[in-house]
């Protein structure tokens, strides 16, 4: 828009002045000029540490759709003092112990109770909730505009998580893994990766700082673990809880 600066304008059928209509005319250049002058040093004075209308990138194909949940507090740790299981003692079943109960019974007796071969045993009693372990560093954006922003992170390392537990268990942690998929019907593994490059976008709101972790889901499960003997006995039962790779994926807490 241009405006003639200084131009007589005479208003048709009035009386009014004409020193009026000057003045309103320049009033209004006024106004625009300062406008104009306000959002240039909103511009120029905004912080460089997260910038608005950002267009947001595509979510990564390899990040579930729930990773984008914000909670309020960092990953929780696994509540009782786990081991990890090393990769080559996964298909290890364990020694039967020394057996200490009743003989056991002869194939002559009709009545003979026959639980051959002696095996140890896991059964799953109780389904918890899902616990993060992260692979490599913490990321953290802080937004310190009036505004929300977008924040993209990206995973830096690769890195596999296993199954931890605690506890005596006295068969192979295969046996644990397809006890667990059969009785509450999820899948979960003796190993997951964690790879590098993987990447999410989210909304940092303002004066708030995103982090953000890549890792390993991992689900906690109580059962117990025993050998069933030849003659279908027992030995004593032991408490095992373990935590087994469920999926891959980020965690975010807002602080």
């Amino acid at each position: 828009m241009s405006t003639t600066y200084g131009q007589l304008v005479r208003l048709p059928n009035t009386t009014a002045p004409t020193g009026l209509a000057l003045v309103y005319i320049s009033a209004r250049r006024t106004a625009l000029i300062s406008s104009t002058a306000l959002l240039l040093c909103a511009a120029l004075t905004a912080p460089a540490l997260a910038a608005d209308q950002t267009p947001t990138p595509s979510a990564s194909a390899s990040a579930p759709t729930d990773d984008s949940v914000i909670n309020t507090t960092p990953p929780e740790e696994p509540e009782e003092n786990v081991t990890d299981v090393p990769d080559e003692a996964v298909d290890e079943p364990q020694d039967e112990p020394p057996y200490t109960g009743k003989p056991p019974q002869t194939g002559d007796s009709p009545d003979a109770v026959d639980c051959t071969p002696a095996h140890g045993v896991y059964k799953a009693t109780s389904k918890g909730k899902q616990y993060h372990k992260g692979v490599g560093p913490t990321n953290s954006n802080y937004n310190g505009t009036s505004r929300t922003a977008r924040s993209t992170f990206t995973s830096e390392v690769t890195g596999e998580v296993g199954v931890s537990l605690t506890g005596e268990l006295e068969t192979s942690v295969t046996v644990l893994l397809a006890t667990i998929k059969d009785k509450y019907s999820v899948t979960v593994s003796a190993k997951l990766t964690a790879k590098l490059g993987n990447s999410i976008s989210v909304d940092t709101p303002s004066h708030k700082t995103t982090n953000a972790k890549y890792g390993v889901y991992r689900l906690k499960v109580t059962g117990e673990s025993y050998q069933l003997h030849q003659n279908c006995t027992t030995s004593p039962k032991h408490k095992v809880v373990s935590y087994t790779p469920f999926r891959v994926g980020w965690y975010l807490w807002e602080s």
